[in-house]
């Protein structure tokens, strides 16, 4: 009889010891990770947000342009939409002038002098 009784309790034991190694296990997980330096980083600055969106502008006039050669876009409805965003986009450069305090405007290269 206490072979009989032994084999019914060894399995709860082997249940409830599984039990509490898995708990243990979740809370040492959730509580005792150290946390990532990036996390606690501070928030982008103002210059980095719009040099996002610069390039994200940037980004959609280049897609527009590919999907106007496709055509996708009827010609009027192509140029008002780029007109558009390179109307954005130089508002984004102005702002990102005034937050670097860059007075003078950079002049873009030639790209037909950069061939010679």
């Amino acid at each position: 009889m206490t072979i009989a009784l032994a084999a019914m309790i060894f399995p709860d034991a082997v249940m409830l010891s599984a039990c509490v190694a898995l708990t243990l296990a979740a809370v040492i997980f959730v509580f005792w990770i150290d946390p990532d330096p990036g996390d606690s980083a501070p928030h982008r600055s103002q210059l980095d947000q719009l040099l996002e969106r610069r390039d994200s502008i940037y980004d959609n006039l280049r897609d527009l342009k590919f999907e106007n050669r496709a055509g996708k876009y009827a010609e009027q409805d192509y140029v008002q939409m780029r007109d558009s965003l390179e109307v954005e986009a130089a508002q984004v450069l102005l702002e990102i002038e005034r937050v670097t305090g860059n007075q003078a405007p950079i002049p873009r290269r030639d790209p037909a002098a950069a061939r010679q």
